[in-house]
């Protein structure tokens, strides 16, 4: 059982009893407060004075600046950007939208892939990304994250205070807001898990059906009568039950209060490998290897508790054009036989190809060139996760556009598969360096916990892809959405263009989102972009929508739908 410090488990339940008496009981009409024990819990440990919010229209200059995805495709024009940087801001804007019927969008980090922030319909949007605090509460006894805080500056945080960490993404600034609600993994997850699986607490602005606003707490604990939302926020995407204003972190089985203890502790060094092979030498039959390669050695390796969980790899496919096919691996180097460990693993990488791998000097999706890592090298956790999070120009390219895709792969690839991923990385009508497939690693922690314990149900998945295709031009924008969907709905044709859950394939990454999921046209299975995200999970999460958000206040194009009457 969690522990929590002498009172806690009682003032919770005063909390979440306090909702069962209907919407007058979680706020006030047409306002927003949270009282009692609750507010209690709000208040926690004190940030540095707000100085939001802030409201920009289109009659200041920033307008232009706030309005806009890191994908340039999405931009919108709403009446207002609303900028907060204090978590007890939030609810009197949700208020104000709920009473004028406004159709709210939230950000956090900005690096939502497509336009469920940025759309058309947006008239108000909720910024969130100057919300960033981190610390310790001790009410809860959890470490505190604000919903706009970015990961690296968590990690330093975490680990420079308490010496501590969660397993969450690479990119450094992606905003925590929708990366833990989406289920976010990185390059712990093998040892670590997901991040959710070290979610204690969420707390939430939720509208009821009448208008009403109030902020909500909700934790994993057993008895806690709003666990349903808790467990929502696991993995079931960002905008559907209400604006997450903090995330409360303390790992199952911590026990004590001091926040040294709360969660994993990452490497104190690893082993940081880099190598490439060249296009120009590697014949089909040796690119289907390589990739089967990959994939053979996360099915080999998907056990909770196999000794090369502190191994984390990732394979980055990049069209012709590019040069070279990539390789990024980590190992905590505390681990058993850790150099031992890697060298077996680069050995089963190469096995059967001819051309000798060597220095990774391209960049290549979000990844730099990293000449200097050919040979392994041992670097301290921080730097490690720092240079990786951060050597991608593209992330501050203000002309980036972009379309993504995603699978999750339970078992090998069959050949036609990877003999589709060769045809159309290997076409000649196009000549871009940046498109990008990348195999990415799961197994290891992630398999431990089961398909219905979070709101994310891929626990059977050995690794997971990412088609990411980007370019500058707006006329381009036909040619390369084409490719896209060409060259995934080919390697899915046996399953209707998409990667439906069966014995190889386990369906989409909803932190990856595609709208395309949802056409008729492009997915051709007859498998609901619902099911494809969440699997045997989608019923709950339309419960708990139907119980947080009745009104469907929080939505956008792939958002949780109501439960039919």
């Amino acid at each position: 059982m969690d522990q929590n410090p002498p009172g806690i488990r009682r003032r919770l339940l005063l909390a979440s009893a306090a909702g069962a008496g209907g919407a007058a009981a979680l706020g006030l009409h047409g306002t927003a407060r949270a009282a009692g024990p609750e507010a209690e819990a709000l208040a926690g440990t004190a940030a540095a004075s707000p100085a939001g919010p802030v409201v920009v229209t289109p009659a200041n200059q920033q307008y232009p600046d706030l309005v806009r995805a890191l994908n340039a495709r999405y931009v919108a024009k709403p009446e207002s950007v609303r900028v907060v940087d204090a978590p007890d801001q939030v609810a009197p804007i949700v208020a104000e939208a709920a009473r004028a019927g406004k159709r709210l969008t939230i950000r956090s980090g900005g690096h939502c892939l497509e336009d469920f922030v940025y759309s058309p319909q947006t008239q108000l949007v909720l910024d969130l990304s100057k919300m960033n605090g981190v610390y310790y509460n001790s009410r809860l006894n959890a470490v505190a994250v604000e919903a706009g805080a970015r990961l690296l500056d968590v990690y330093e945080k975490l680990y420079a205070t308490w010496g501590v960490t969660i397993p969450g993404g690479i990119c450094y600034s992606v905003g925590i807001g929708g990366h833990v609600s989406g289920g976010g993994w990185g390059m712990l997850v093998r040892r670590d898990g997901l991040v959710v699986d070290h979610l204690y607490a969420v707390e939430v602005v939720i509208v009821a059906a009448d208008g009403t606003v109030a902020t909500v707490i909700a934790t994993r604990e057993a008895d806690d009568p709003h666990r349903e939302l808790w467990w929502a926020h696991t993995g079931g995407g960002g905008g559907n039950f209400g604006v997450v204003t903090r995330y409360y972190f303390r790992s199952p089985g911590a026990s004590g209060t001091d926040p040294r203890n709360l969660l994993p502790k990452p490497p104190g060094e690893v082993l940081f490998s880099a190598v490439s092979w060249s296009w120009s030498d590697l014949t089909k039959e040796e690119f289907v290897r390589l990739v089967r390669n990959y994939a053979s050695w996360h099915v080999a390796n998907i056990g909770a508790d196999s000794p090369t969980r502190f191994l984390t790899s990732f394979l980055l496919l990049n069209h012709r054009s590019n040069g070279q096919i990539g390789m990024v691996t980590q190992v905590d180097a505390a681990a058993p036989d850790a150099r031992g460990m890697l060298d077996a693993y680069l050995a089963h990488m190469s096995g059967g190809i001819g051309t000798e791998p060597g220095a990774l000097t391209e960049q290549m999706g979000d990844m730099g060139a990293m000449p200097q890592f050919a040979a392994p090298r041992r670097l301290p956790w921080l730097q490690a996760t720092r240079f990786a999070g951060t050597t991608n120009p593209l992330l501050n390219d203000p002309t980036l556009r972009a379309e993504y895709k995603s699978a999750y792969m339970r078992a090998d690839f069959p050949p036609r598969q990877a003999e589709a991923l060769y045809k159309h990385l290997t076409r000649t009508d196009i000549d871009n360096p940046k498109i990008n497939i990348q195999l990415t690693p799961y197994g290891g922690r992630t398999h431990k916990v089961r398909e219905t314990d979070t709101a994310l149900p891929h626990r059977g998945a050995a690794f997971k892809m990412l088609w990411s295709v980007l370019w500058n031009e707006p006329a381009e924008d036909a040619k390369y959405l084409a490719w896209t969907r060409e060259s995934y709905e080919e390697t899915y044709a046996d399953t209707g263009g998409v990667p439906v859950p069966n014995a190889v394939t386990d369906g989409c990454y909803i932190n990856y989102p595609d709208a395309d999921l949802g056409d008729p046209l492009r997915n051709r299975s007859g498998v609901s972009w619902a099911t494809l995200y969440y699997k045997g999970n989608y019923r709950r999460l339309q419960q708990v929508k139907a119980k947080y958000d009745p009104g469907n206040f929080f939505r956008h194009r792939q958002s949780v739908e109501l439960p039919a009457p």
